[in-house]
């Protein structure tokens, strides 16, 4: 079965507050199974415009990557996110 993917990139207005974002959005991810593979780090944009960070968290399925960013405790805490930044989220299937 193929694996589910959230994917942000990320524009952080307000660093401090954003970090409880952070803080608070990790266990709830990780909860349904989600495992951070990009989260910051060097970046570049060789084509397209460019936001300062970008995340990549994989899920055991598309479905579990769904119900994670869906979850109401996620949605409580992406509130954060939405005071504290601009983001463009993608959820995507990986292939089999």
């Amino acid at each position: 079965m193929p694996k589910g993917y959230i994917i942000a990139h990320i524009t952080v207005t307000d660093p401090e507050a954003y970090r409880d974002y952070v803080d608070r959005d990790t266990p709830i991810l990780e909860g349904f199974g989600g495992r951070f593979l990009v989260r910051g780090g060097a970046s570049e944009a060789p084509e397209g415009p460019m936001k300062d960070r970008h995340v990549v968290i994989e899920f055991p399925d598309f479905e579990a990557a769904k119900r994670a960013f869906h979850s109401p405790e996620y949605q409580e805490v992406a509130a954060i996110r939405h005071a504290t930044a601009t983001s463009d989220i993608v959820l995507v299937e990986g292939v089999a």
